[in-house]
């Protein structure tokens, strides 16, 4: 899936078969935030920790995501939370399977 496509599909009802990061991303731009916290709360890694900062960044709890960031090893980017969130869709993107 490319960009495009990725944003063509926010105009459905549900998320093509995409991977948990892409999900959550998903979601989140439609809007779902709890659904999308919950995806990000089950990946266990990095990436889903990066994710689950953003979340907390857009949900306006910058406690809670200064704890995601540091246990995603990133800091809080100086950008507003729409630009992370493609900059969080373009890697998601570019990994194999999206993951």
């Amino acid at each position: 899936m490319n960009y495009d496509e990725f944003i063509d599909s926010l105009k459905k009802k549900d998320p093509p078969e995409i991977s948990d990061c892409l999900r959550a991303l998903w979601h989140e731009k439609n809007n779902h935030w709890e659904k999308a916290h919950s995806i990000a709360q089950d990946i266990h890694d990095p990436d889903g920790s990066w994710i689950h900062a953003h979340l907390h960044r857009v949900e306006g709890d910058e406690w809670n995501a200064q704890y995601w960031y540091a246990k995603a090893d990133r800091k809080k980017p100086d950008i507003p939370v729409d630009e992370e969130w493609k900059t969080l869709l373009e890697y998601f993107l570019s990994k194999p399977d999206g993951e």
